[in-house]
This record gives C-alpha cells, structure tokens and sequence, in this order.
C-alpha cells in the first residue's frame, strides 16, 4: 500500500519562509515523477511544482524563484522550499506520485496533469497559511 505523508505547513507572516516535506512509503518502483499541488478555499487545484527522475523541476509561474522543489530517493522523500511567502501561497499543500508502471511522465507533463484524478497517489496534505 503506497502511503504519501506530509509534513512542514504551519502559519507565517508575509515574506516568511516554509520547507514541507513528503515521505513516500510502499511504492513498487524507484523515482516516479513527483509534485506538490495545493487548493485554496474557493479555487481550483493547481500544480505547483513538479520533478522527474533526472531531477528536471518546472513550476507554476506565481511560484518561480521563491519555491524550490527536490527530492532524495535514497530517503524516499520530496521537499518543496518556499521562501516569500504571500498570502496568495495559503492553501492545502498535497503531495503527488504518479502511478506507475514506468516509463513516467516528465516533470513538464506532470506539472498540468498531477492535479486532476487518475495521475498519482496523494499524501492527506498540510495546510500553510500566510499572514498579511
């Protein structure tokens, strides 16, 4: 049984910094594409951040140069490091690892895909929330 837990949300004031990670437990084959995706109350789900088994990384653009995302296999963990925190960061944060078998999807495509059902499994998610 595959099992994605999330840690690392809390809330910060405006401009703070956050490192949520994701512990992935059970998954049958090594480095699938993996990916953080987050809904705010009232929105629609969107990707965030996305990286592959190369560790190519792609983001949405409201994230670039503040998040980071990687990953340590040997750990089984992916980590996403978000730094100027806004308001418009608050939301639920979930971790995604896509379905397999391989071959997997690039970091590209799963950034547009990891949000809508049938591309992964799915951790319980952590909730950030950003003070004005």
């Amino acid at each position: 049984q595959v099992q994605l837990v999330e840690s690392g949300g809390g809330s910060v004031q405006a401009g703070g910094s956050l490192r949520l990670s994701c512990i992935v437990s059970g998954y049958k084959w090594s480095s699938p594409c993996m990916g953080w995706i987050r809904q705010a109350p009232g929105k629609e789900r969107e990707g965030v951040a996305a990286i592959d088994r190369d560790g190519i990384t792609t983001y949405t653009d409201s994230v670039k140069g503040r998040f980071t995302i990687s990953r340590n296999d040997a750990d089984n963990t992916l980590y996403l490091q978000m730094n100027s925190l806004t308001p418009e960061d608050s939301g639920m944060y979930y971790c995604v690892a896509e379905y397999g078998p391989p071959p997997f999807a690039s970091a590209l495509q799963a950034l547009g895909a990891m949000a809508r059902p049938g591309f992964g499994y799915w951790g319980q998610g952590t909730q950030v929330t950003v003070a004005s």
